[in-house]
Parts: C-alpha cells; sequence; structure tokens
C-alpha cells in the first residue's frame, strides 16, 4: 500500500464541507507555492526571523542528493573492514525518522535514544568488533547524545578497536561538535542543511546518513518526495497539504484538538512516531495546538471510540472510523505532513518553528544533576503500594491503594482533556509498559498517549507546557540493577535519568498541572501490578 499515490481523503463530509472554505482561502493566499520559494512571512511579523532560518526542507529531495554517494562510499568501506552493525544515538528528529525509514525498508539500527542503563548495556553488548556509532547532533550539546559518544568511545578503547574510526558524527556547519569530531579525528562527518529544524529533517543527512549506512534506499526516498513535490507546491484546492491542513484547521476550530493515528496497512513502519514529534513540537504553543495520539490499530481505545476532542486519521486505505485518509510512500508522507504541519500553524496562529517551552525541562533536569541530594534520599515515596512508590505533585491524591490512586487521579482529568503515559524506562526489556496506554484510555474514556523518557521530551515535551492545558501526567520510573557510568561525567546514566523525570515532572507541576509519578521497585513486578489496579479502576 505504500507504493500507492499521494493523497488525502476527508471521509467525513461534515469534515470536508467545514475544510472547504479555508482550502479556497489557502489557494487565494498562494500559500502552497509561497512555503515552497520559502517565504518567511507566511507566519506573521513575529515568526518571520525565525521561519527565514527554517523553510531548506522544501527543497531536500534535490539538495540532499549528493549524500547518496557519500553515503553508499562509506557503507562499503566499513563493510570492507568487516564493520556491518550500525548504532544511532540521537534524539528527537534525529532519531524518529531513521527508525521510521529503516523500520519500512526492513533495514537492522539500533537506536539509542534513552538514558536507561539497561537499554544502552544491551546496544555496548553487541558485537563491538562489527559496529559504527553514528552520533547525531545538531551543536553536541544533547546530554543523552554525548552520553552515548563517550560510553562507546571507552567502550572501543577497551575492546582495542580505534574508536575514532568507528565514530561518524553528523551536525551542522560549524557547530562545536563539528569542531570536537575534527579534534577527536572521527571517521566522517557529515554537515547537515543548518536552515532545517530537527522535526523537519527527515531528508537531511540526519535522516539519510544512518538509514543509507545501515542499507535503506535513500535515493528511492528522495525520489518519492520529489514525485510529490510538485503536487504539494501547488495553489490548487486538489493539494492533498493544503486539505490536510485544512481539514485539521476546521477540526481544531471545532474543539478537535487531538488527531490520532491508526496503521490501515500503509506497509510503513512507525510512522505515528515521528508525525508525532512534527505535529507535536510545531503546534503545541500559546495555549493551543494539536496533541497526536498514536494507537495500536482501527480498533484501539481513542480511536474507536474518540469522541469530538479528536479528529481520527489511517495512515493508508480509508477505513470505519477514520475521518482522514493518508496513503502514499513514506517519502511523500514525510514532505506531505511537513507542508501540513507548517500550513496547520498559520491557521492556529502560531510559529510552527519554534520550541519556547522544550528548554525548561533541561534547565530543571541539570539543576538536579548540580544538586545530588535532591536526587538521592532528597525525596520520600508519599505512599507504597507493592512493588510501587508513590508520589505525587500538589493536589494529587496519594492515599489508598494503588488503584484508588489511579481512580482518583485519571478522575481528576477536565472533560476533553487528556493523560500522558511517560515511561522512563527500558524500551526493550520493559516493552510491555507500552501496554499501559489502551489501558488507560479505556479507563479514563479519555484520549491517551504513551511516550518513553526521555524521547519524548525532544518530540510530544513542548506541546505538554505550551499546548492545551488539559493533561494529567502519569510518570512511571523504575529501579536501576546495573548502572553505567558516564565518562569525565559527575553523573550515571541512572542518576540522569531520573534527573530528567522529576526535572521534567516539576516544571509541568509549576504549570498546574498534575502529575502522578509511580517508581517500580522491581520493574517487572511493578508493571504487572500497576497493570492489574488499572483493570479494578471503573470506566
Amino acid at each position: 500500500m505504500a507504493s500507492e499515490p499521494l493523497g488525502v481523503e476527508l471521509v467525513d463530509a461534515a469534515l470536508a464541507e467545514k475544510a472547504a472554505p479555508l482550502v479556497e482561502k489557502l489557494v487565494a493566499d498562494q500559500v502552497a507555492s509561497k512555503l515552497t520559494a520559502q517565504d518567511p512571512t507566511l507566519w506573521g511579523p513575529d515568526a518571520e526571523s525565525e521561519s527565514a532560518i527554517r523553510l531548506s526542507w522544501t527543497t531536500l529531495h534535490k539538495s540532499s542528493r549528493p549524500l547518496i554517494g557519500e553515503i553508499a562510499a562509506l557503507r562499503a568501506e566499513l563493510h570492507a573492514e568487516g564493520v556491518d552493525r550500525v548504532v544511532l544515538a540521537g534524539m528527537g528528529g534525529s532519531s524518529l525518522a531513521p527508525e521510521v525509514i529503516t523500520g519500512t525498508d526492513g533495514v537492522a539500527l539500533t537506536v539509542l535514544d534513552t538514558t536507561d542503563p539497561g537499554q544502552v548495556a544491551d546496544a555496548l553488548a553487541g558485537d563491538l568488533s562489527r559496529t559504527v556509532l553514528v552520533v547525531s547532533s545538531k551543536s553536541g550539546g544533547t546530554v543523552e547524545t554525548d552520553s552515548h559518544r563517550r560510553i562507546f568511545a571507552k567502550a572501543f578503547a577497551a575492546s582495542g578497536i580505534d574508536a575514532a574510526r568507528r565514530i561518524v558524527v553528523v551536525t551542522d556547519p560549524g557547530s562545536p561538535f563539528s569542531k570536537l569530531a575534527e579534534e577527536e579525528g572521527y571517521r566522517k562527518t557529515f554537515l547537515a542543511d543548518p536552515n532545517v529544524g530537527g522535526r523537519y529533517s527527515a531528508l537531511t543527512a540526519f535522516g539519510l546518513v544512518p538509514s543509507g549506512l545501515a542499507g535503506a534506499d535513500i535515493a528511492r526516498l528522495l525520489d518519492q518526495a520529489a514525485a510529490a513535490s510538485d503536487l504539494l507546491s501547488a495553489d490548487s484546492p486538489d493539494n492533498p497539504a493544503l486539505r490536510l491542513a485544512a481539514a485539521l484547521g476546521a477540526a481544531h476550530v471545532e474543539g478537535a484538538e487531538k488527531v490520532v493515528f491508526a496503521d490501515t496497512g500503509s506497509g510503513i513502519k512507525g510512522f505515528g512516531d515521528w508525525a508525532e514529534q512534527l505535529i507535536a513540537e510545531s503546534t503545541g504553543k500559546q495555549g493551543t495546538g494539536l496533541l497526536p495520539v498514536v494507537v495500536e490499530g482501527l480498533g484501539a481505545p481513542g480511536f474507536a471510540d474518540a469522541k469530538d476532542d479528536a479528529t481520527t486519521v489511517a495512515i493508508g486505505a480509508p477505513a470505519d472510523p477514520a475521518e482522514i485518509s493518508v496513503t502514499g510512500p513514506l517519502g511523500g508522507q514525510f514532505l506531505l505532513w511537513e507542508y501540513a504541519t507548517a500550513i496547520a500553524g498559520r491557521l492556529l496562529g502560531i510559529n510552527p518553528f519554534d520550541q519556547p517551552d522544550v528548554e525548561a525541562a533541561k534547565k530543571a533536569a541539570r539543576a538536579l544533576l548540580d544538586n545530588p541530594e535532591a536526587l538521592n534520599g532528597g525525596e520520600e515515596a508519599s505512599n507504597v503500594d507493592g512493588f510501587v512508590q508513590i508520589f505525587g505533585s500538589e493536589g494529587v491524591a496519594t492515599e489508598g491503594k494503588l488503584v484508588d490512586v489511579l481512580r482518583a487521579f485519571l478522575g481528576s482529568a477536565p472533560e476533553a482533556g487528556y493523560v500522558s503515559v511517560q515511561a522512563y524506562l527500558d524500551r526493550l526489556d520493559d516493552a510491555s509498559a507500552a501496554l499501559l496506554r489502551a489501558e488507560v484510555a479505556k479507563r479514563s474514556g479519555l484520549q491517551a498517549t504513551f511516550g518513553w523518557g526521555p524521547r519524548f521530551l525532544h518530540s510530544t515535551g513542548q506541546y505538554h507546557k505550551g499546548g492545551h492545558q488539559n493533561g494529567v501526567f502519569l510518570q512511571l520510573t523504575g529501579a536501576v540493577e546495573n548502572d553505567l557510568d558516564v565518562p569525565d561525567r559527575p553523573y550515571t546514566l541512572g542518576v540522569l535519568q531520573h534527573a530528567q523525570a522529576l526535572g521534567d515532572g516539576q516544571v509541568l507541576a509549576e504549570h498546574g498541572r498534575p502529575v502522578l509519578r509511580l517508581h517500580l521497585t522491581d520493574r517487572a513486578a511493578g508493571l504487572a501490578e500497576l497493570v492489574r489496579a488499572l483493570q479494578e479502576v471503573d470506566a
């Protein structure tokens, strides 16, 4: 189905009718052609300086072509040396696109977008003699990615491997990271287009280098985007990006502030996780925005029973009860959703290229790292039930059994609000935590999202603070059995992970949002107890 032509079908007749005048206005204002021409005035004077340096993504299907040969040459060199295992250290836009590209192409890529010591240890346990580490960061200052680089460099050296020959860098020109890469003599540095923000970077070096080194067909991906480009640039009512943006904008006016994604056989693996960052981080600000909700399928809670606060979108063929269907190959869909999201930003009256609330959680985590007492023994659980320690922000009830706490917490969410489940755990060994999304949605009757921490901080984290302020936040943290030191840093990965959870929780609480943190003293047993407790909560 991924080979179908690019298209957007507004299945719901009422939504199509509401969207039609917005499409006409977008056509009349020549928004599509101006966006392709990289006109920075489309989002108003306040956004102009930022958008002026963030629009090169509209022509990446052309400008990224030289990367194809460079990546293929490096891959051939590595394979000749017996190096065929690719590990990617990157967060947000640096990891989400490569994961969907390689997943869709069926090639192996180990993605490190975590601070969980167990998950990083799993990656280290692979055959280092066959491993190349791709470190992707616009500046190099991303704490997770810098930690991964340090840990792998030490592990390579300990195995008698020249670390510099096994590290490939993707960064912006002139960044501190590009200078470090030169000083350290790393194998190769790919410089990405600096006029593209992270969440729009799927077709830059950030998306293509790790994917191409892993064996994905990146030339085909660029061909797919090129084939879509003329259609998306046209000031025409048939432009699928205009239709999609108008539908989302019209639905938002009617109170549908969530966008629920289900795959209907598109052949694209994990597309919702990529679109989640693009939409949430681009639109979730100034108290408005579109909250993406990625669900398990058409029959999942939140999709099959979606209420008026949500618009349901099928990635793939139209299927009941989806209101919108989006078809087409991955390269085309990347470009389609980037156009539609930027245009939706215009309709919502916000700047789709900044992320004003992302830094707050990072600052809070850094402050905690500088104050070890606050992390080690400085906090005391309000309550303990079995393998679950219970912590709550001000006003969150924590008394009674776990089922009582969950019932009260889910009941505290406002009507048409949402529940965000945030798991600061190992997304491989603790994968069952993802089952909580559907259970929470079913028991609360609300839209529920699920994110692995800290990766969601580089994705939906912006919306949580800047978007509609009607969310409640369920944090999961877990005991660390075997921690990992971060070389030349005064903290371990486990301490960093804990600081990130507490820091984000503090910021959410400062925004007046309820935060319930459940710390699993035994991860497997605690998750099992949590699922049992949720199943006892009345829907």
